[in-house]
């Protein structure tokens, strides 16, 4: 089973000025400081309360974060195995949380990095975050001006819960804020952005669906369109598949699309129409041309491969890899699947596992839900 990866970075000295009056603790000297006035670490518990929320689904998830009070030691509170992959320093610093983000990211790859803290993890974290790494902090510090930041521990949970169950979930940028603390403690708010990260939007759609929302088809499907064609790079192969939504894009690229078929861009242009697997194999595989798969869902079936897109065969998948594939689809489309999975059917049960897990669908400019891909 593809279980949801969580990465776990708890900041331990987050929040321990703010119960002696020190209105923040940045800087190795205020955190000594708020220690010898008698205060302590709240992260880790606070962590543990977020982390609580996982229970019931804990047979879905893969926990990976730092060793003590990192956050093995708030998995450990929340009753969750978890998989240590670095030792910091003791005390701890700012570089450990950014060295266990960064392995968490490039190492272990997790589908969510979830952090404990204020505003200054935020930034640590934002300093070496990719910008489409989704993430979520657990609200821990004195300073919470950023937006990427759940309401409550709980709140962090549950989000967290409804992922790892795939439910439906918006995600956006939200910015990163911190504030200048010595002028904070001279009684002057002086606030900065220093840039956004990518997080869960907790809830928006849903809430929306239920005040009678409805999107307008030729909307959505023009918004899919601008924010792909924004994201198009030179000199790669846009290997673009059936269905009206791609169609969509193609029509606004002002190209002549195969509604059933599978056709190829570069460079803006079309390439070839209506393709083979072969054609494709020869392209990506034999030619070794860098490539990305659009594909969209089958309505009411919610399959990616297998149904219609046959020229998108197990061996150019196997070569390309889940990160080449790019899925788009109108959030109604995805609704109508009642909380079923995205189903792949290549042919090849370990092209199908690989699939498998959790991907990112653009469903409006700008507009992204997360997924979950099974293998039937």
């Amino acid at each position: 089973m593809n279980r949801f990866h969580i990465g776990l970075v708890v900041n331990p000295l987050a929040g321990l000025g703010g119960s002696v009056a020190l209105k923040g603790s940045d800087g190795a000297d205020t955190a000594a400081l708020a220690q010898q006035l008698g205060a302590e670490a709240k992260a880790p518990q606070r962590a543990a309360q977020a982390l609580e929320q996982l229970l019931d689904v804990a047979a879905q998830i893969k926990i990976s974060t730092g060793a003590g009070l990192l956050g093995e030691q708030s998995c450990q509170l929340a009753g969750l195995q978890c998989e240590v992959i670095y030792q910091g320093a003791d005390p701890s610093t700012a570089t450990d949380s950014k060295e266990l983000a960064r392995r968490l990211i490039e190492d272990a790859k997790v589908d969510l990095l979830v952090f404990a803290g204020g505003d200054g993890t935020a930034r640590d974290i934002h300093a070496i975050c990719p910008a489409e790494q989704p993430v979520l902090g657990i609200p821990a510090g004195v300073k919470i001006h950023s937006g990427v930041y759940a309401v409550s521990p709980r709140a962090a949970g549950k989000v967290m819960a409804q992922m790892v169950r795939g439910e439906l979930t918006t995600v956006t940028h939200a910015d990163v804020m911190d504030i200048d603390e010595t002028a904070f403690r001279q009684g002057t708010v002086r606030a900065k952005r220093f840039g956004e990260l990518l997080v869960p939007a907790e809830l928006r759609y849903v809430q929306a669906v239920k005040m009678g929302g409805r999107e307008s088809d030729e909307l959505v499907l023009a918004d899919i369109a601008a924010d792909f064609i924004e994201s198009m790079e030179d000199d790669v192969l846009y290997i673009m598949g059936s269905g009206s939504t791609v169609a969509a894009i193609m029509e606004d690229l002002q190209l002549p699309n195969t509604l059933l078929g599978v056709d190829v861009v570069k460079n803006g242009k079309l390439l070839a129409q209506d393709v083979t697997a072969k054609q494709l194999e020869q392209w990506v595989i034999s030619e070794q041309q860098a490539a990305v798969i659009v594909v969209t869902v089958i309505g009411g079936q919610g399959h990616l491969f297998g149904r219609g897109n046959q020229q998108l065969s197990s061996r150019l998948l196997a070569h390309l890899g889940k990160d080449a594939i790019r899925v788009v689809a109108s959030k109604r489309k995805l609704q109508q699947l009642d909380g079923r999975p995205l189903l792949v059917d290549t042919g090849d049960h370990q092209v199908d596992d690989a699939l498998a897990g959790v991907i990112r669908v653009t469903t409006g400019y700008h507009d992204e839900v997360f997924m979950q891909i099974a293998a039937p």
